[in-house]
Formats: structure tokens, sequence, C-alpha cells
């Protein structure tokens, strides 16, 4: 048995021996420099790109065989810059020698320097990678023998390993003829420790994007570990750190950091399943956490969690984002937002349940759902674009406790502004929407509301049913208390045609007219009960053109009314134009001035006027609204008013007639003095005058004719038909 075993050894030793002699000589007699031109022309051959390989070549076989480069450099495709497509200043790669006899790779520490990859798209959207693309396509492999016949997949290998990857000083560039968008990557490194299967590999990665279209730097680096599977279908991250920051002129603060950290992630492809752990993502003051796992990730993804929006300022973040924060009535609004509510999200879908936000002083509770449209076909799933998701439908159904609207519109002069009601709020809020926006508009959902507050007004108990879908938005809405009455009201909007159509109908009963008045104006000069509707349409993508087409008509009636400031039976009580006016009645003067002043002088303070009905009905044609029939009532006066309102032009053209009855008067309807006021100018800008001979009495018509008669037989006709005409 001596001799075999001699012979096997001295076999194993000659076979050590010309191995070695190999690696030794080897290096010596054959030189890879001697085959870059073969190397060039193989390249050539494949992809039609020149290599121009100007570094040495540097082989090597014991313990690690492997090669190392110099500079080299990839053309460019054909009709684009003249500029290589890739260069490179350095590169190492071995491979260790004997683990290859047992199916064992490892790999030394893989090395790039100096990489250099110029990216272009022309003008017709050509990318200067897509000859390579074709040229790396695999074909289809080719079967043999009968259809149950199955290809006999490829050994893998016992273990991989690789002592780590160092890319150093890497750069791209980014040209797109098309868009004319250029943008630069430097500075691109990655260094990886030690790798092999089923052990976390630490990474970490940094770089640098320039953007000349946006003027702005961004700065990213990366920390984490990574472990994977031998078989390559579990994946792990732990303690993984992204940070950014951007900065430029155009960035507030000319800088802005956004950082996503996640303690655990884990990935199983034979489970289908996903698990992240302590996700947490900051955009300046504002903090997302969340916890979510997924099931089905490829063949039916679907992931539930909980999310939370940790409590910031919106007005701070929006001005972080250069966003410009709109001017409110309230200097601390949008200082507070906090959001939490669990998620249930697939390709198509997401559900958000026990939903809260905390918004400055309102709390909303609820619900939402939201199903993506596709759009299109043979898209892959879950392949969802930022068009889909607005073009989506939603379903809501929302509780908030109060709202005070007021907050959050720009500042208003109380002195000019009109009050608008609950469904021309609505009209004005999807007026500001582009056309586009509200014809792809696809929501359904009721909102219920404790205590609102908007315009100075305030309802309570309030309901608003939304339903918007193929460009026809209709809302009803409801509050049972409103200024101790209701109020009532629907709105449609239909945005199908050339110009959107709008038709309104709103209703209120038995609403307290002071204490809405003061709440809105700060001051009150009428009271009563009131009851209201109107019924209005028109069509226009602007207020103007929406004012111009208006029609509809509007009815009112006031009980227990009045108009305090002046005492309406005083003013027409004057008997005399010199002297002996009645106790208690004013001068002419004294009464324009009444019905002028926006502020009551002192002493009329608690001069009013009394109705114990008031009423009338208007129509609207074309932006004109008309009433003819304006009729008050009270024990001792009549009055009537006629006239028009122009919205395009707001110009006031009115009449109202008042009447003081006799009281001892033998049959009905008789007076014993009478005013009329005539009202012009505009709606900002109103003008009052009061016709003179409305005041006179018969008594005084009589004196003032003598007058005249007088004065035209002394100085002719002339001057009595003037003054004739001036008390007209």
């Amino acid at each position: 048995m001596g001799k075999p075993f001699k012979i096997i050894l001295a076999t194993i030793a000659a076979i050590a021996l010309l191995l070695t002699a190999a690696v030794c000589i080897v290096p010596f007699v054959i030189n890879p420099n001697d085959f870059k031109p073969d190397i060039a022309a193989a390249v050539k051959n494949k992809t039609g790109r020149e290599l121009v390989l100007d570094g040495d070549l540097k082989l090597s076989l014991f313990p690690w065989i492997g090669i190392s480069t110099g500079k080299l450099a990839l053309s460019n495709a054909p009709g684009f810059q003249n500029q290589p497509f890739a260069t490179l200043e350095e590169s190492d790669i071995k491979v260790l020698l004997l683990p290859l006899l047992s199916k064992k790779i490892e790999v030394n520490r893989m090395a790039l320097k100096g990489l250099v990859i110029n990216l272009a798209k022309d003008k017709q959207g050509l990318a200067n990678w897509n000859d390579l693309a074709n040229y790396m396509r695999v074909p289809p492999p080719v079967s043999v023998g009968t259809q149950d016949q199955q290809p006999i997949p490829a050994a893998a290998p016992a273990t991989f390993a690789i002592g780590g990857i160092a890319i150093e000083n890497a750069r791209i560039n980014w040209d797109d003829l098309n868009s004319g968008q250029h943008i630069e990557i430097k500075d691109l490194s990655l260094n990886t420790d030690k790798f092999s299967f089923g052990r976390p590999t630490g990474i970490a990665a940094s770089l640098t994007v320039l953007n000349s279209s946006a003027n702005t730097i961004q700065a990213a680096k990366l920390n984490t570990e990574l472990t994977v599977s031998e078989q390559l279908d579990i994946f792990a991250l732990r303690h993984s750190d992204l940070q950014v920051i951007t900065s430029g002129e155009t960035v507030p603060g000319k800088s802005l950091t956004t950082a996503l950290t996640v303690a655990d992630v884990a990935l199983d492809m034979n489970l289908q399943t996903a698990k992240i752990n302590g996700l947490q993502f900051k955009l300046g003051d504002a903090t997302l956490t969340a916890e979510m796992t997924g099931t089905s990730i490829k063949d039916k993804p679907s992931f539930q969690g909980s999310v939370a929006i940790a409590q910031f300022s919106p007005a701070k973040v929006m001005q972080q984002l250069a966003i410009a924060v709109p001017a409110m009535q309230d200097a601390n609004a949008l200082s507070k937002l906090s959001i939490n509510f669990d998620l249930a999200a697939t390709a198509n879908s997401a559900n958000l349940q026990n939903l809260t936000i905390s918004l400055d002083d309102s709390q909303i509770k609820g619900a939402v759902d939201i199903a993506y449209r596709d759009v299109g076909k043979g898209r892959e799933l879950g392949a969802v674009s930022f068009k889909d998701f607005a073009q989506s439908a939603v379903s809501f159904n929302l509780d908030i406790d109060a709202l005070d609207v007021d907050h959050y519109l720009p500042p208003a002069d109380k002195t000019s502004k009109p009050i608008v009601s609950p469904a021309v709020f609505l009209a004005g809020g999807f007026s500001a929407l582009p056309v586009e926006t509200l014809r792809e508009l696809n929501a359904e959902g009721t909102v219920s509301l404790g205590k609102l507050k908007a315009n100075g007004l305030t309802m309570q108990d309030n309901h608003l049913n939304l339903s918007a879908k193929n460009g026809a938005i209709i809302t009803q809405q409801s509050a049972k208390w409103f200024y101790q009455g209701n109020y009532t009201g629907s709105l449609s909007m239909d945005t199908q045609g050339d110009k959107p159509a709008l038709a309104v109908n709103e209703k209120i009963d038995h609403v307290q007219i002071e204490p809405l008045l003061n709440d809105y104006n700060g001051e009150a000069r009428m009271s009563g009960t009131v009851d209201a509707s109107a019924q209005l349409q028109g069509q226009g993508h602007k207020t103007d053109e929406l004012k111009a087409s208006l029609n509809g008509q509007f009815s009112f009636l006031f009980k227990d009314g009045v108009v305090k400031g002046f005492n309406l039976q005083k003013i027409i009580a004057y008997r005399d134009v010199g002297k002996g006016r009645e106790p208690g009645a004013v001068s002419f003067d004294e009464g324009k001035a009444l019905i002028k002043a926006p502020a009551l002088p002192k002493e009329y303070k608690d001069e009013q006027t009394l109705f114990s009905e008031m009423s009338g009905t208007a129509t609207i044609t074309n932006g004109l609204i008309q009433n003819n029939d304006l009729v008050a009532k009270s024990s001792k006066l009549r009055v009537d008013g006629k006239g028009n309102l122009n919205l395009n032009s707001e110009a006031l053209d009115y009449k109202v007639d008042a009447k003081l009855l006799d009281s001892d008067a033998t049959e009905p309807d008789q007076f014993k003095g009478a005013v009329a006021i005539n009202i012009a100018g505009t709606i900002s800008q109103p003008s009052y005058t009061i016709n003179i001979a409305s005041l006179l009495t018969d008594k005084n018509k009589a004196k003032i004719d003598k007058l005249i008669n007088k004065l035209d037989k002394k100085l002719g006709p002339g001057l009595g038909n003037l003054l004739k005409g001036l008390l007209k």
C-alpha cells in the first residue's frame, strides 16, 4: 500500500508545483495589454461602439485571479454629442482562485474610480443607451425535445461572498434636448462591507444632484444594513437612514432638509409578505410616522397599518416649501395641524379609517375611501400616477365639531362686503378651481358640522351632501339652527358645456334679522323675523359672466319688523315750510340726513319705524333685479316701493313711497302726509333724494300755489313754472 500512496502524493505535489510555476511564469509570459486590439474589436463587433483602453491592463492569478484596468472610454451613440458615453479612470476586480474548485465564489473588494456616464435624449426622444439595451437583451431559450422536458437549471454556487464594493468620485450627466432639462449627479460614492448571504452588510452611499433648470443643489446620504438570503427570496434592511439637503436661491432660507429613517424592513418573496417598522419621514417641521404590513406583494399587493403626522404649523411648512401663505383674517390661522389614521391600501385603492384631524381649533373625524381610476390598458399592477390619483373616485364621511371659515378668508372691508349665502359660498369655492379639474371630479360624501362660522354668520347642526360625477356637481346643505330659524339649500353645477351652468335654490324660515346683522356688521338697524327664498340660474367661467347671465326669482316676508335710526312718521308729519311744525317733527334737511347717514347721529339712536309686515318679490333677468311690489304695513304707515338693481354695473334705480294714515279719518286708507324717496347711485355708493312736493300737505300746497300766482303776476310766468318744476 505504501507505493500507491507515494504515487498519489507525488502526483499532488507535481500538480501543485505545476500550478505554482504557472502562476509565477504566466504573468511574465502573457501580457494582457497585447490583447487590447482584440478586446476593442470584440466590443465594436457586439455594440458598434469604440472602446479605447489608454491605461495598462494588469493580470493576477494567485491567490486572487483577476484584472486591473487603467483609463478606458466607450464612445457615444451615433447622432449624439462628440463625447464618450462612459469613461473610467481605474478598476480592480479579483476572485479567490482555490475556492472556485469547490463552487465557492469569493470576490475581493471591487473598486471603480472616476466613473463618468453621459446619458442623453435627442429632440425626438431617442436615448443614447437604446442600442446597448438591444445588444444586452437575452434571447429566449430554444426548446429541445418534447414539451414536457424542462431546461436543467445551472447549478448555483455553494457560497458567494464579496469583500466589498467601492465606487469613488463617479459622475452621471443627464441631457434631455426634448425638454431642455440638464441634471448632473456628481460626487457619487458607494462603499459596502464584506457581503455574504444571510449576513448583514453595511452600505453607505452619497451623491450630489445639480439641477440647472431649477437652480438647486441636492445632497443625499444613505446608510443601511442589507441582508439577502442565499436563494435571493428574503431581504431585510435595518437602521436605514436617508437624508437629502436641498439648497439654492429659490429655497426658503436657502436650505431645506428632508429625512427618511426606517428601523426595519423585511421582505419575503416566497410568502409574499412585507413588514415596515419604525418608518419616519421629516419634511421641514412636519414629521410622518408609520407602521405597515403587506401581503400578496407580487400577485395582488395590499398594505395595512397606522399613519400619524405629528402636530406642526402648515403656514411655516408652506414657507419652507416656497409656497406663498395667503393673507388671512386670523394671523394665527394654519398654525396647528395633526393627522392620524389607519391605512388599508391596494394597487388601485386607499382606505383611511379612524381618521382624526386637528386643525387649529377644529376637530375632524371620519373616513375617506379613494379608488384610483385606471387610465389606459396593459399597465402594470400598481403603476398609479399622480394624475390617476387626481382623477380617482373619492367617498367620505366626516364629522367636524366647529369650523370658523373666516379665519382662513382674505381680510375684507365690512362696509362693502355682501352677505353670501352657503350655496353661493360653495359655488365660489368650486368656481375657483379649473374647469378641467371640476369635469374630472368624482366624489360622493357627507359632512356633519356642529358649528360653522362664515362671513361673520353662525350656523349650527349643519349637514352637507356632495355628489360629483361626469362633470355634474350637486350639493344639498342645511342648518337646523340659523339665528333661531333654519336654512336649507342646494347647488347644482354642470361643467360639460362650453360654459359651466349653475343653479341655486335656497330658503330660510323664521330667522331673526337683528342678531344676524349684529354678527355680520357689528350693528343692526333692523329687527324682526324673516322668511325668504331664492331660485337662481346662470352660466360662465368668471363672476362677471355669471352676473350677466343670472336669471331667477326671489321673495321675502318680514314680520314684526323695526327699522332703527329714523322715525318715518315724524319725517312725513312735517307740516310747514317756514314755521309752526308739529312738536317732534323733523325738518326736511334732518330727514334727508338721517336717510343718508351711514352712522346715526347720537340724538336719533332711539328713533325707529315699526312695521307689522314687509314683503316683496323680485325677478332676475340677465343680471337685472326688478322689484315692483315692495309693501310694508303698520297701524299708521303704508309703504310701497319698486325699482331695479343692475348686478353688472351695480347701478340702483329705486323709489319708495311712504304714507302716514290719518287716524281721525272717517274712511279707511286715508292719509295725512306722504314722502317719496328716490335711491340712485351704486350698491357701494348709493345716493338718496327726497321729493319735496311729497312732503307737503294740501294746506301747504294751497299756500305755495297762491305765492306762485302772485309771482307770476308781478314777474311773469317763468319763475312760477320753475318753482312748480322743482316741487315736482
